[in-house]
């Protein structure tokens, strides 16, 4: 274990392991034995932890670093990602694939099998001029502009929300034009045209089609979209984009289900609202950090909201992670009700969210500042390290992407005018996100219930013998971009 550690701190977060002899024969085969391994095929190996076997989350942590040391091995800096593949990468999509498809000159269309069902691909076959290298794990990409010419019409059709992202995060288009140009694209560019002016880029499109025909090219314009979806801003960052247009093809899936359901907002008084959700504090605390994997009793909630609780003084209490999650809940708790009396006596729900949040998230972990477990510091603003969802295919989005995803749901949050849909996006999007290292779903069910009973709604309280159905919800969600059994689950719960 030792050696595997001075591996680990050497290499970061890349800890694939290539080769027996890397940490030595007889270290690796005892530390395959005794499950800190985990060969991913013969000569390959990731680190994982005794009993994991079954958890899918050590191959979706190590994906990529795979994937990238694998292909250089095999490959050397010839190979790249299909253009579909490509542009998977560009929209910011997140989930692991299913299959990999990975071009090369030097390759043998062979089909590499992975864990948990995931494939590799890889077909002979030329690369473009020049190859994009991803910062963040060193995947080569097919450049942004020859991606979207090469994709079929299919993909725009198939993928649209990878396409329509792209196409909107475009900030020039005289790369796209010089691809056409260079690679004889003229009936691509067409294509690349109909579906810059279907998400509304008209002045794009124009220009694509203007700086064609001055060189010659008649170009045919043509919309490979199913529907046009134009959007009335562009933002540079992929990941804004997305959840702009994730937003959008969610949003009416939520107002059926309120509108099937018969769900209707009802006018309830301040004193009435703040007294439920004093009522309501031991069901939803229990049930919220159980949901987290805490072991809480109601005991131990009581004794924390009456006060007899020191961590400063009693060890037992000081060394207590229930205790110390239990106090930061109640704080939280404490701190949304009166962001909640904000809203009631006037301020805008949405803009009480995107003022409230951070903070509602500070107090969840300001006992373990007490306590001396963690800084301060390390609790202002958002993460600054990738995190995983156990067992999760939807890989939360990287450190660099999170302050333009959160301020773009911060938009979203204030342009949105139904309560309910706040909630529920508010929610799927907040997790989409994992903006902070821990206490992401606890923020999330806050910022959902924040605007329910705001709105006219009643708090609604995740039972923990419902956890597997509503992570397998939000799951769902995340990875097929299928909203409807994530808001028919919280429709269960007002019903």
């Amino acid at each position: 274990m030792a050696v595997l550690k001075e591996y680990q701190d050497a290499h970061g977060e890349n800890l694939v392991i290539h080769g027996a002899d890397t940490l030595g024969r007889t270290h690796t085969e005892r530390l395959v034995d005794s499950g800190y391994l985990k060969m991913v095929m013969k000569g390959w190996y990731i680190p994982c932890y005794p009993g994991s076997e079954g958890d899918s989350t050590v191959w979706y942590v190590s994906y990529w670093y795979f994937i990238v040391e694998y292909l250089n091995s095999k490959f050397g800096d010839n190979w790249c990602l299909s253009p579909e593949l490509s542009l998977y990468f560009y929209s910011g999509k997140s989930v692991v694939p299913q299959q990999l498809i990975v071009r090369s000159d030097a390759a043998a269309n062979n089909i590499l099998q992975l864990p948990f069902g995931s494939s590799l691909l890889d077909i002979k076959a030329s690369l473009p001029p020049s190859v994009e290298v991803e910062p963040h794990y060193g995947v080569h990409l097919y450049p942004l502009s020859y991606a979207l010419l090469l994709v079929g019409p299919d993909y725009y059709r198939r993928n649209a929300l990878e396409a329509r992202t792209c196409l909107a995060s475009l900030r020039d288009v005289t790369p796209v034009v010089t691809a056409a140009m260079d690679g004889g694209y003229t009936s691509r560019a067409g294509r690349v045209a109909g579906a810059l002016r279907s998400i509304g880029r008209d002045e794009m499109a124009d220009q694509l089609l203007s700086m064609m025909k001055q060189v010659g090219h008649s170009v045919q314009e043509e919309n490979p979209f199913e529907e046009d979806i134009r959007l009335d801003h562009f933002e540079p960052s992929p990941y804004a984009s997305r959840l702009r247009l994730m937003w959008m093809k969610m949003r009416p899936k939520v107002v059926a289900a309120i509108e099937t359901a018969g769900l209707h907002p009802v006018a309830l008084d301040a004193e009435s609202i703040l007294s439920m959700m004093d009522a309501t504090y031991i069901k939803d605390s229990y049930n919220s950090l159980s949901i987290e994997g805490y072991k809480i009793t109601e005991g131990l909630l009581e004794n924390v909201r009456s006060g007899n609780w020191d961590p400063k003084n009693d060890e037992e209490d000081k060394e207590r992670k229930n205790a110390l999650a239990a106090r930061g809940y109640y704080q939280a708790y404490q701190l949304l009700k009166q962001s909640v009396a904000a809203a009631l006596a006037g301020q805008n729900p949405a803009q009480m969210y995107v003022k409230s949040h951070q903070s509602w998230h500070f107090q969840l972990f300001e006992p373990c500042i007490r306590a001396g477990i963690i800084k301060a510091s390390d609790l202002v603003g958002y993460r600054t390290h990738q995190v995983y969802i156990r067992n999760s295919m939807h890989v939360p989005l990287n450190p660099d992407a999170v302050l333009d995803a959160m301020t773009a749901l911060s938009t979203l949050m204030q342009e949105e005018p139904d309560a309910f849909v706040r909630a529920v996006l508010g929610h799927f999007f907040f997790v989409y996100i994992h903006p902070y290292m821990d206490g992401n779903g606890r923020t999330a069910r806050f910022t959902m219930n924040s605007q329910l009973v705001t709105g006219g709604y009643p708090w609604i309280v995740v039972p923990m013998e419902r956890r597997d159905e509503y992570m397998a919800s939000l799951e769902k969600a995340s990875v097929e971009e299928e909203i409807e059994t994530f808001v028919r689950f919280i429709v269960s719960l007002i019903a």
